[in-house]
Protein backbone atom coordinates (compact mmCIF):
# COMPACT_ATOMS: atom_id res chain seq x y z
CA UNK A 1 0.00 0.00 0.00
CA UNK A 2 1.22 3.60 -0.49
CA UNK A 3 3.82 5.45 -2.19
CA UNK A 4 5.63 2.94 -4.13
CA UNK A 5 6.38 5.58 -6.72
CA UNK A 6 8.06 7.72 -4.10
CA UNK A 7 10.26 5.11 -3.05
CA UNK A 8 11.08 4.38 -6.74
CA UNK A 9 12.33 7.58 -6.54
CA UNK A 10 14.03 8.03 -4.12
CA UNK A 11 15.14 4.70 -2.27
CA UNK A 12 17.87 5.93 -0.20
CA UNK A 13 15.20 7.73 1.89
CA UNK A 14 12.76 5.03 2.58
CA UNK A 15 11.98 5.56 6.28
CA UNK A 16 8.79 6.41 8.41
CA UNK A 17 10.42 8.82 10.06
CA UNK A 18 11.43 10.82 6.85
CA UNK A 19 7.61 10.53 5.71
CA UNK A 20 5.90 13.48 7.11
CA UNK A 21 2.60 12.97 5.16
CA UNK A 22 -0.30 11.05 7.06
CA UNK A 23 -0.86 7.59 5.46
CA UNK A 24 -2.53 7.68 2.13
CA UNK A 25 -5.52 6.03 2.71
CA UNK A 26 -6.38 8.34 5.94
CA UNK A 27 -6.12 11.52 3.75
CA UNK A 28 -8.91 10.07 1.31
CA UNK A 29 -11.27 9.43 4.30
CA UNK A 30 -11.68 9.16 7.83
CA UNK A 31 -9.99 6.79 10.06
CA UNK A 32 -12.28 4.03 11.91
CA UNK A 33 -12.91 4.44 15.45
CA UNK A 34 -10.79 2.33 18.05
CA UNK A 35 -7.80 2.21 16.49
CA UNK A 36 -4.62 4.44 16.71
CA UNK A 37 -1.23 4.34 15.75
CA UNK A 38 0.53 3.33 19.11
CA UNK A 39 -2.23 0.48 19.94
CA UNK A 40 -1.26 -0.86 16.17
CA UNK A 41 2.65 -0.59 17.47
CA UNK A 42 2.09 -2.41 20.95
CA UNK A 43 0.07 -5.36 18.98
CA UNK A 44 2.83 -5.53 16.39
CA UNK A 45 5.80 -6.01 19.19
CA UNK A 46 3.82 -8.37 20.85
CA UNK A 47 3.22 -10.45 17.65
CA UNK A 48 6.67 -10.21 16.55
CA UNK A 49 7.96 -11.43 20.30
CA UNK A 50 5.60 -14.29 20.16
CA UNK A 51 5.85 -15.46 16.52
CA UNK A 52 8.83 -13.95 15.18
CA UNK A 53 9.37 -11.74 11.75
CA UNK A 54 8.82 -14.51 9.36
CA UNK A 55 5.21 -14.90 9.51
CA UNK A 56 4.38 -11.10 10.51
CA UNK A 57 1.87 -9.69 8.44
CA UNK A 58 -0.88 -7.29 8.22
CA UNK A 59 -3.59 -9.76 8.13
CA UNK A 60 -2.37 -12.04 11.27
CA UNK A 61 -2.17 -8.40 13.24
CA UNK A 62 -5.46 -7.67 12.15
CA UNK A 63 -6.78 -10.61 13.22
CA UNK A 64 -5.24 -9.80 16.75
CA UNK A 65 -6.70 -6.46 16.67
CA UNK A 66 -9.94 -7.73 15.51
CA UNK A 67 -10.37 -5.32 12.75
CA UNK A 68 -10.28 -5.65 8.86
CA UNK A 69 -6.64 -5.58 7.29
CA UNK A 70 -7.05 -2.21 5.29
CA UNK A 71 -8.44 -0.24 8.57
CA UNK A 72 -4.39 -0.44 9.78
CA UNK A 73 -3.17 1.38 6.64
CA UNK A 74 -5.41 4.19 7.72
CA UNK A 75 -2.28 4.97 10.19
CA UNK A 76 0.76 3.17 8.44
CA UNK A 77 1.23 3.58 4.40
CA UNK A 78 3.05 -0.21 4.60
CA UNK A 79 4.35 -3.30 6.27
CA UNK A 80 8.06 -1.72 6.95
CA UNK A 81 6.52 1.63 7.63
CA UNK A 82 5.21 -0.64 10.87
CA UNK A 83 8.38 -2.45 11.47
CA UNK A 84 10.44 0.62 11.65
CA UNK A 85 7.58 1.68 14.63
CA UNK A 86 7.94 -1.29 16.10
CA UNK A 87 11.20 -1.08 15.89
CA UNK A 88 11.90 2.11 17.58
CA UNK A 89 9.39 1.07 20.36
CA UNK A 90 11.69 -1.73 21.94
CA UNK A 91 14.54 1.23 21.67
CA UNK A 92 12.36 2.83 23.86
CA UNK A 93 13.05 -0.17 26.84
CA UNK A 94 16.77 1.26 26.83
CA UNK A 95 16.37 3.85 29.96
CA UNK A 96 18.97 6.56 29.49
CA UNK A 97 22.09 6.84 30.95
CA UNK A 98 22.22 8.71 34.61
CA UNK A 99 23.92 12.07 33.84
CA UNK A 100 27.04 12.72 36.22
CA UNK A 101 28.03 9.47 36.72
CA UNK A 102 31.79 8.43 35.43
CA UNK A 103 31.41 7.22 31.49
CA UNK A 104 32.63 4.04 32.55
CA UNK A 105 29.36 3.40 34.37
CA UNK A 106 27.20 5.20 32.16
CA UNK A 107 28.97 2.88 29.25
CA UNK A 108 28.06 -0.75 30.81
CA UNK A 109 24.79 0.97 31.90
CA UNK A 110 24.09 1.44 28.17
CA UNK A 111 25.50 -1.57 26.33
CA UNK A 112 23.76 -3.73 28.85
CA UNK A 113 20.15 -2.66 28.51
CA UNK A 114 21.22 -2.89 25.02
CA UNK A 115 22.09 -6.33 24.76
CA UNK A 116 19.19 -6.55 27.28
CA UNK A 117 16.63 -5.30 24.53
CA UNK A 118 18.14 -7.26 21.33
CA UNK A 119 17.96 -10.49 23.77
CA UNK A 120 14.03 -10.14 24.50
CA UNK A 121 13.18 -9.25 20.71
CA UNK A 122 15.32 -11.45 18.78
CA UNK A 123 13.80 -9.72 15.00
CA UNK A 124 14.98 -6.09 16.48
CA UNK A 125 18.72 -7.16 15.11
CA UNK A 126 17.34 -8.20 12.02
CA UNK A 127 14.95 -4.50 11.63
CA UNK A 128 18.19 -2.57 12.88
CA UNK A 129 20.24 -4.07 10.28
CA UNK A 130 17.48 -3.35 7.66
CA UNK A 131 16.34 0.37 8.31
CA UNK A 132 17.96 3.47 9.30
CA UNK A 133 16.90 3.09 12.89
CA UNK A 134 16.43 6.99 13.36
CA UNK A 135 13.44 7.25 15.51
CA UNK A 136 12.97 9.38 18.39
CA UNK A 137 14.45 6.70 20.67
CA UNK A 138 17.03 5.29 18.56
CA UNK A 139 18.36 8.80 17.78
CA UNK A 140 18.25 8.99 21.63
CA UNK A 141 20.36 6.05 22.15
CA UNK A 142 22.73 6.89 19.95
CA UNK A 143 23.22 10.64 21.61
CA UNK A 144 23.63 8.46 24.90
CA UNK A 145 26.45 6.72 23.69
CA UNK A 146 28.18 9.98 21.56
CA UNK A 147 27.88 11.61 25.37
CA UNK A 148 29.52 8.90 26.86
CA UNK A 149 32.25 8.51 24.60
CA UNK A 150 32.76 12.78 24.27
CA UNK A 151 33.36 12.41 28.15
CA UNK A 152 35.83 9.59 27.73
CA UNK A 153 38.32 12.14 26.84
CA UNK A 154 39.44 10.95 23.42
CA UNK A 155 40.08 13.12 20.67
CA UNK A 156 37.14 14.55 17.97
CA UNK A 157 38.60 12.38 15.16
CA UNK A 158 38.64 9.64 16.88
CA UNK A 159 34.89 9.33 18.52
CA UNK A 160 33.05 7.88 15.90
CA UNK A 161 35.61 4.55 15.76
CA UNK A 162 34.48 4.30 19.77
CA UNK A 163 31.05 4.94 18.65
CA UNK A 164 31.14 2.22 16.42
CA UNK A 165 33.03 -0.22 18.71
CA UNK A 166 30.69 -0.14 21.80
CA UNK A 167 27.34 -0.23 19.43
CA UNK A 168 28.70 -3.15 17.07
CA UNK A 169 30.03 -5.11 19.84
CA UNK A 170 26.64 -4.92 22.00
CA UNK A 171 25.03 -5.23 18.59
CA UNK A 172 26.85 -8.69 17.51
CA UNK A 173 26.50 -10.30 20.95
CA UNK A 174 22.92 -9.33 21.77
CA UNK A 175 22.04 -10.87 18.37
CA UNK A 176 23.70 -13.85 18.82
CA UNK A 177 22.88 -14.51 22.34
CA UNK A 178 19.42 -13.57 21.03
CA UNK A 179 19.17 -16.37 18.64
CA UNK A 180 20.74 -19.00 20.82
CA UNK A 181 17.28 -17.72 23.25
CA UNK A 182 14.82 -18.07 20.40
CA UNK A 183 16.37 -21.63 18.99
CA UNK A 184 16.37 -23.65 22.05
CA UNK A 185 12.52 -21.68 22.92
CA UNK A 186 11.89 -23.07 19.55
CA UNK A 187 13.41 -26.44 20.22
CA UNK A 188 11.10 -26.88 23.67
CA UNK A 189 14.51 -27.23 25.21
CA UNK A 190 16.33 -24.84 28.27
CA UNK A 191 19.33 -23.51 27.13
CA UNK A 192 21.58 -25.62 28.41
CA UNK A 193 19.73 -28.57 27.60
CA UNK A 194 19.99 -27.33 23.82
CA UNK A 195 24.02 -26.23 24.52
CA UNK A 196 24.54 -29.38 25.50
CA UNK A 197 23.13 -31.49 22.98
CA UNK A 198 24.41 -29.40 20.46
CA UNK A 199 27.70 -29.83 22.28
CA UNK A 200 27.36 -33.70 22.11
CA UNK A 201 26.70 -33.88 18.70
CA UNK A 202 30.10 -32.22 17.61
CA UNK A 203 31.56 -34.17 20.16
CA UNK A 204 30.40 -37.43 18.68
CA UNK A 205 31.38 -36.59 15.12
CA UNK A 206 35.23 -37.17 15.43
CA UNK A 207 36.39 -34.81 12.21
CA UNK A 208 34.43 -31.70 14.29
CA UNK A 209 35.74 -33.34 17.95
CA UNK A 210 39.13 -32.72 16.42
CA UNK A 211 38.45 -29.32 15.37
CA UNK A 212 37.21 -28.80 19.04
CA UNK A 213 40.03 -30.20 21.26
CA UNK A 214 42.11 -26.90 21.40
CA UNK A 215 39.61 -24.92 22.17
CA UNK A 216 38.85 -27.34 25.41
CA UNK A 217 40.95 -25.89 27.76
CA UNK A 218 39.27 -22.31 26.87
CA UNK A 219 35.65 -23.88 27.54
CA UNK A 220 36.59 -25.19 30.90
CA UNK A 221 38.35 -22.14 32.17
CA UNK A 222 35.29 -20.19 30.79
CA UNK A 223 33.96 -21.12 34.13
CA UNK A 224 29.92 -20.67 35.35
CA UNK A 225 27.65 -24.22 35.59
CA UNK A 226 24.84 -22.34 33.52
CA UNK A 227 25.45 -21.23 29.80
CA UNK A 228 23.74 -17.91 30.70
CA UNK A 229 25.85 -17.22 33.50
CA UNK A 230 28.67 -18.55 31.02
CA UNK A 231 27.68 -15.76 28.67
CA UNK A 232 27.28 -13.45 31.21
CA UNK A 233 31.21 -14.03 32.21
CA UNK A 234 32.04 -13.24 28.38
CA UNK A 235 29.84 -10.29 28.07
CA UNK A 236 31.44 -8.49 31.08
CA UNK A 237 35.12 -9.39 30.64
CA UNK A 238 34.60 -8.08 26.83
CA UNK A 239 33.08 -5.03 27.88
CA UNK A 240 36.13 -4.81 30.03
CA UNK A 241 38.56 -5.15 27.05
CA UNK A 242 36.49 -2.40 25.61
CA UNK A 243 36.83 0.03 28.26
CA UNK A 244 40.74 -0.65 28.74
CA UNK A 245 40.95 0.36 24.47
CA UNK A 246 39.65 3.15 25.50
CA UNK A 247 41.12 4.33 28.51
CA UNK A 248 44.70 3.23 26.37
CA UNK A 249 43.95 5.29 23.72
CA UNK A 250 43.19 8.31 26.05
CA UNK A 251 46.29 7.82 27.60
CA UNK A 252 48.66 7.72 23.83
CA UNK A 253 46.77 10.70 22.77
CA UNK A 254 47.77 12.31 25.97
CA UNK A 255 51.46 11.46 25.36
CA UNK A 256 51.30 12.29 21.80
Amino acid sequence: MGDAADRAKNPARVSVWLNRKTPARARRTGRPDGLDRDRITAAAVRMLDADGLATFSMRRLAAELDVTPMSLYWYVDTKDDLLELALDTVFGEIPPARPGDDWRIRLRELATAYRAMLVTHPWASVLAGSFLAIGPHAMLFSYAVQDVVRDTGLPLERRTGAVSAVVQFVYGFGTMEGYLVQRSAEAGLSQDEFYHQALSAVRADPELRRIMEPSEAIMEARGGSTVQEMRERDFLFALDLLIAGIEAMCERADRA
